[in-house]
């Protein structure tokens, strides 16, 4: 009888704790028996008791509905020095590392009393030898967690009174002095605290209050509320305050931040609404005004669905308005953006793919956006996007279909040029010859062809008219058939062969036909609608090896070996004349005929060629490589180096040509040094014949004219180079400026997105607090560096002069712990002159954090202070403050 008493008691307890989340726990499983009344064991541990009780009506009617059974799951318990039941008091003690498990709920504690006969259960903290309380209760019902100093709570009255409580909802963090809890989802708080720092006990800051209504999972309703930074109050206070709280996307309101400007007066930046529309999309309106007039209006929208794609949707309007109506430098412009992102995930259908990357827009729209300071998008000139959809059909032979629209623009002469869309089809490689088992082997068995389709609708306009009637009116459309076919083989043993013939047919739907029209005195092309082909064929063989030279060093040195690497080709290309295609006409009206032109000349595939092309072609490239003993002792086998990436020459002659047959070489290298840090990348172009006054090439050799064996027209130099202190990787990257058209190693400042200032400058995610080093001063300064140096030389008409010679620095360092710097700049020593440059710096202040970027000159030069806590539920409490460049709109 006692021990069933016990069993209902408890679960009637635990039953009017709360309901909430499902929970799993594994449990012990043992069993043994009660001890004896009043009896302790302070030796041995009290193991795991497991019962399974049901209580059923033992009267069986059908006219009885059955009761649901008080118990409906196992209770386990332990306590590692004792369980005692004591009759008298009614009373049932577990102590030391009490713990009781009932359906998804958890309470552990130092001990834990239940009062049978005052219908109440206590938990509270017990002493250690020093005389210091451990053991604080821990109680768990689905994700909420409760951790007071004590728990009293009655099993009849359903109210519990909890001192001194501590839970984390999301990202919250609470504590109170006193809870009262009044049923299974309300809590009322005395002297509470709320923060979203990680130490609840010394938080940075928090939110004191001395009245909350506390509902887990859904809000929290305060009285007066004063905000506490560093234990001292501030006089940022609130007469009442309604914080939600949900680990689900919830709608509302977000809040502007005040701005001002020079250009365009007082603002009122980002403001809007969120859209949590469900758990797999979103959106955010935002919204800027300016009092002269100026406003801009973006919506941002996320998507995902799990093990199928994921995306982002950006479209950016601004309507910007300098000085006042009727002054001479009044102007009104409209800029906008359109950004689409989407990526599907590649298990989700392997036989065919969609994606998408697009950035198109207003050409000045990154220059004079009052709503992105995006460096790098800034200095670059340049817009690209492309949709694609591919699909793989596995038949015999396979064949592979793709449907691809992309945009190419460029933001200095506003050009647009687009391909809406094109069409590539293609049937996999076809060996008529070759065995079906076995290797193919010789010049017979290696014949193969395959078939390629490519079918392009090309666009080229401008941004003033993007999208309009004229727009499509130019619009060129074609499509394309090859055929080629080749084979390869061995020749002599030591050389490889190959030999191509390639069949070309072209389809275009407007060709143009040149007439002089005598009243403009001049000749006009007539565009000529219809159906129209042509075709072209070309041959083409070539011959390789590979030669290897090694040279040995002796015995014992570090450098045991240097490896030569050369390989060698000779191309034959032959194409006959399709002069068939030219057509006549007059020039000038005097009846003279010329045939110089086709009507598919300015086609988007090209036109057939009128002259015979016979070409031989050179080629020789180069690689070198050392091995060395590794520093490891422990290993065996030497360490391979490469020395030398690249080192290509190539040339070419034309057979058919009646002068200059000789065509500029053309060399290039390349090669990784530092522990292929240091990129560094050389090309020149060497002509061997020399030019005169007006600076055409002439048939005559540079040697003979008095100049050197070989004239330089051009040489440039490159070298790119990243290292670390660390050398644990790369940090993450700038993607948001990448995305925008910019750069991804902030080579060109940080990309600042004003709509959201609480991500890192630096890229980096929060430390752990192990992982926060305790020391003020760093005496190893972590960093990393990136540079790019670039030297252009020109001399193509005699002006032997440096036409490029730039250096750009990107630098990040930690001074403390908790204090950031980074630097962006180069120096233009054609110019001589400094190029862009920004300063960053940033102060970790844990659960807020502070940053400033300053680019001083320039332009662009603009400053942004910021100072926020970094949680997304407090978000809103922040103060920023930028100073936007005084761009002229052009």
């Amino acid at each position: 009888m006692q021990r069933n008493l016990f069993y209902i008691v408890f679960l009637t307890i635990f039953l009017t704790l709360g309901k909430g989340k499902s929970y799993s726990q594994e449990i012990p499983k043992s069993s043994t028996s009660f001890p004896a009344k009043n009896q302790t064991n302070k030796e041995e541990t009290a193991p795991v008791i497991e019962e399974n009780l049901v209580v059923t009506d033992t009267v069986k009617m059908d006219s009885i509905i059955k009761k649901k059974p008080i118990i409906e799951s196992k209770i386990r318990r332990k306590a590692v020095d004792y369980e005692k039941i004591n009759q008298k008091k009614k009373q049932i003690t577990l102590y030391n590392q009490a713990e009781v498990y009932y359906q998804d709920i958890e309470l552990k504690s130092g001990i834990i009393v239940i009062d049978y006969q005052k219908n109440e259960v206590y938990a509270g903290r017990i002493k250690d030898s020093t005389g210091n309380y451990i053991q604080h209760p821990v109680f768990k019902q689905g994700a909420n967690v409760i951790e007071p100093d004590s728990i009293r709570f009655n099993f009849k009255t359903k109210k519990a009174k909890v001192w001194n409580s501590r839970t984390e909802q999301g990202e919250f963090r609470v504590k109170a002095a006193e809870t009262k809890r009044e049923n299974d989802s309300v809590y009322y708080m005395k002297g509470a605290r709320f923060t979203t720092a990680k130490d609840i006990d010394d938080p940075e800051y928090y939110f004191q209050t001395n009245k909350v209504k506390f509902v887990p999972g859904k809000k929290i309703v305060v009285g007066l509320t004063n905000m506490v930074i560093a234990d001292v109050p501030t006089p940022i206070a609130l007469p009442f305050a309604f914080f939600p709280m949900t680990e689900t996307s919830k709608s509302g309101i977000i809040m502007p931040t005040y701005n001002d400007s020079n250009l365009r007066g007082f603002s009122l930046q980002n403001g809007g609404y969120y859209f949590a529309l469900s758990d797999s999309y979103d959106l955010s309106a935002l919204g800027d005004y300016y009092t002269n007039g100026s406003y801009g209006m973006r919506l941002q929208s996320n998507y995902a669905k799990r093990y199928k794609f994921n995306g982002n949707l950006n479209l950016r309007y601004e309507n910007l308005v300098s000085s006042e109506r009727g002054f001479p430098d009044y102007s009104r412009t409209t800029i906008y953006n359109i950004q689409w992102s989407h990526a599907q995930d590649a298990k989700s259908n392997p036989s065919s793919r969609f994606s998408a990357s697009v950035n198109l827009g207003s050409s000045q729209y990154f220059r004079q956006s009052v709503n992105q300071i995006n460096n790098g998008s800034q200095l670059n000139n340049t817009l690209s996007s492309s949709i694609s959809y591919s699909k793989t059909f596995n038949s015999v032979p396979q064949v592979n279909l793709s449907l691809t629209a992309t945009h190419q623009q460029n933001t200095n002469t506003q050009e647009i040029n687009m391909t809406l869309p094109t069409l590539q089809a293609s049937v996999d490689r076809v060996f008529p010859f070759a065995p079906k088992e076995g290797i193919k082997k010789g010049f017979i068995k290696n014949i193969n062809f395959q078939y390629n389709l490519r079918g392009e609708n090309r666009i080229h306009t401008y941004d003033s008219l993007f999208f309009k009637p004229e727009m499509f009116r130019d619009a060129k459309l074609g499509f394309q058939h090859t055929i080629p076919l080749s084979t390869n083989f061995k020749l002599f043993k030591y050389f490889s062969a190959t030999s191509s013939v390639n069949y070309n047919e072209v389809w275009y739907f407007k060709t143009i036909q040149k007439e002089y029209v005598a009243s403009q005195n001049t000749v006009v092309d007539t565009e000529i609608p219809g159906f129209d082909a042509f075709r072209t064929y070309s041959f083409s063989t070539g011959v390789g090896t590979t030669i290897y030279g090694t040279f040995n060093f002796k015995k014992g040195k570090k450098l045991q070996a240097i490896r030569h690497v050369m390989r060698p080709n000779v191309t034959y290309s032959y194409t006959p004349s399709f002069s068939n295609y030219y057509d006549t006409y007059d020039p000038d009206g005097s009846g003279t005929i010329r045939k110089d032109y086709t009507r598919f000349d300015g086609g988007i595939f090209g036109a057939p060629g009128k002259n015979m092309s016979n070409i031989m072609s050179f080629s020789l490239n180069n690689t070198i490589e050392a091995k060395v003993t590794d520093k490891d002792s422990t290993k065996t086998e030497a360490r391979k180096i490469m020395l030398l990436n690249n080192l290509n020459f190539s040339t070419s002659y034309d057979l058919s040509a009646d002068s200059l047959r000789l065509a500029p070489m053309r060399i290039s290298a390349g090669t990784q040094l530092f522990k292929q840090k240091l990129d560094i990348n050389f090309a020149t172009t060497l002509d061997p014949y020399a030019i005169n006054n007006t600076g055409r090439r002439i048939d005559t050799w540079n040697i003979d004219n008095g100049g050197s064996l070989f004239r330089m027209t051009s040489s440039n130099i490159t070298m790119n180079y990243r290292f670390s202190s660390t050398d644990l990787g790369e940090k993450e990257k700038n993607k948001a400026g990448k995305q925008n058209g910019g750069r991804e190693d902030n080579l060109f400042g940080k990309n600042t997105d004003l709509s959201d200032r609480r991500e890192s400058q630096f890229g980096e995610e929060d430390k752990t607090e192990d992982e926060t080093p305790t020391e003020f001063f760093k005496y190893k300064l972590p960093f990393d560096l990136t540079f790019a140096y670039s030297l252009t030389y020109s001399n193509i008409n005699r002006e032997n002069k440096i036409t490029g010679n730039s250096l750009m620095v990107s630098m990040n360092t930690d001074l403390t712990p908790k204090w950031k710097i980074g630097v962006a700049t180069g120096y233009d020593f054609v110019q001589q002159g400094v190029t862009f440059t920004q300063l960053r710096f940033e102060r970790d202040l844990l659960s807020w954090r502070m940053d400033f970027n300053w680019s001083p000159f320039g332009e662009n030069a603009n400053w942004g202070f910021f100072i926020g806590i970094k949680s997304g539920v407090l978000s809103d409490i922040k103060w920023d403050k930028q100073r936007l460049p005084d761009r002229v709109l052009r």
